[in-house]
């Protein structure tokens, strides 16, 4: 098979999945904007980055357990490897208690840091809390699709992801629309397709004996090794949502309650095209770490060139439809129309950054991919950064419109950032 349909059959239904995940977070918005308005699509916006929060700890603890049973199986025995399979799902496991007891009776007081009053306060306390109960699903059906995909099963994580996204769809519809549950049937609505997906995940476990019965020892170790090299792409999963947490203080703070909702529009769109980003890093993940297992370092950079053409395309494209369709995507939403103009108007300011985002998430992916944590860790958590440095020096001079362009410059920092990340990596091998 040539490298470009082996790319193809890793990242194809990698990107779809990635898509559906991304239009994924932005079901719950449409349906509650369409039936709740302005408030209600504002209150789904602020309470998201909980449950980003959630999701991530999921995927970094999957991806950073599938990387390295990926490397280990080029390197060490199968029962050796094995032991990060079955530690991964330990630690999910461990994470899912650890969320649900420790973020249910915080729900309140992380809305209020939010700024949320009102309306928005009681819509978005409905919604985490039921999300917080249900912290277990959304952990494993994020944690355990690397696994599938490292298995070399691409296309059974897409039809997984698929059917929870149909599920949540169905459900939003029914409890939303025509039993007029609010935000809190859009969060049950969630719970019950993230279910769909763990329980179809642990189906293909069991079926396709991947090891995850036997030893645990040196559970201790290896925990703290998944969990170094996953901090990466937790970070990357949850990075969008801090930018949205910081956007949504900032813009409620210059531009009100017409802002956090015009940026709720815009984030709702943006997300899935960030998440096509990460679709491809993702997806190149697994050859990228098994030529580096195999060390063949040829390859792995011919299949990180792939993955660079591949997003910076992707994010030019949907640079061209995102533009062109700016006008609707406050009326998509439920939004009010003077929320809907403003969306058409700021939205070209974003698009500038995606080309440059494009860039660093691949970047990212292959530092991580390869056991470059700190390179990865300086990719990652720089944007978020470099976010708050811009937000709290450029709205003074700018006011609304420097918390818009904040988010810009952040994205295009990071990526010369990584640019001279990379190029050092590259000289050192």
């Amino acid at each position: 098979m040539s490298r470009y349909k082996l790319f193809a059959k890793y990242v194809f239904p990698s990107v779809l999945a990635f898509a559906l995940s991304g239009v994924y977070t932005i079901v719950d918005g449409y349906f509650v904007g369409q039936s709740m308005g302005d408030s209600g699509l504002s209150a789904i916006n602020i309470a998201f980055p909980i449950v980003s929060l959630i999701q991530s700890s999921g995927t970094g603890i999957g991806m950073g357990g599938a990387v390295l049973w990926a490397v280990k199986r080029e390197t060490e025995s199968p029962e050796s490897a094995g032991k990060y399979v079955r530690a991964t799902l330990l630690l999910l496991l461990l994470a899912s208690a650890a969320s649900t007891t420790g973020l249910f009776f915080l729900t309140g007081p992380v809305l209020r840091l939010f700024v949320a009053q009102g309306k928005i306060f009681v819509f978005g306390k409905e919604y985490l809390d039921v999300i917080v109960l249900g912290a277990a699903f959304q952990i494993f059906a994020t944690g355990i699709v690397p696994i599938i995909r490292n298995n070399g099963s691409s296309f059974f994580a897409l039809v997984v992801m698929v059917s929870g996204f149909l599920t949540n769809i169905l459900l939003d519809y029914v409890f939303v629309w025509v039993l007029d549950m609010g935000t809190q049937g859009a969060a049950i609505a969630t719970i019950i397709g993230q279910l769909v997906t763990t329980l179809e995940a642990f189906i293909y476990l069991l079926c396709r004996s991947l090891p995850i019965r036997g030893s645990l020892s040196e559970f201790g170790r290896i925990a703290a090794h998944i969990c170094k090299v996953g901090i990466a792409p937790f970070g990357l999963t949850l990075s969008p949502m801090v930018s949205l947490m910081l956007i949504n203080r900032f813009a409620m703070m210059n531009g009100g309650e017409a802002a956090v909702a015009c940026y709720a529009c815009i984030a709702y769109a943006l997300t899935i095209v960030q998440m096509l980003m990460q679709g491809v890093g993702d997806g190149s993940q697994p050859l990228m770490s098994r030529y580096y297992g195999e060390g063949n370092g040829a390859q792995m950079a011919q299949t990180r060139k792939i993955a660079y053409i591949a997003a910076i395309g992707l994010s030019v494209v949907c640079n061209f439809l995102l533009f062109f369709t700016r006008g609707s995507l406050g009326e998509l939403f439920g939004a009010s129309k003077s929320t809907g103009i403003l969306v058409a108007e700021v939205l070209p300011i974003f698009l500038v950054g995606l080309v440059f985002y494009a860039f660093s998430r691949i970047t990212t992916s292959s530092f991580y991919a390869t056991e470059k944590n700190l390179f990865s860790y300086l990719c990652v958590y720089s944007e978020p950064f470099l976010l708050l440095i811009l937000l709290l020096a450029l709205p003074a001079f700018l006011g609304q419109t420097g918390v818009w362009w904040s988010v810009v410059l952040s994205q295009i920092l990071t990526a010369f950032l990584a640019l001279a990340l990379r190029t050092a990596e590259d000289r050192n091998r």
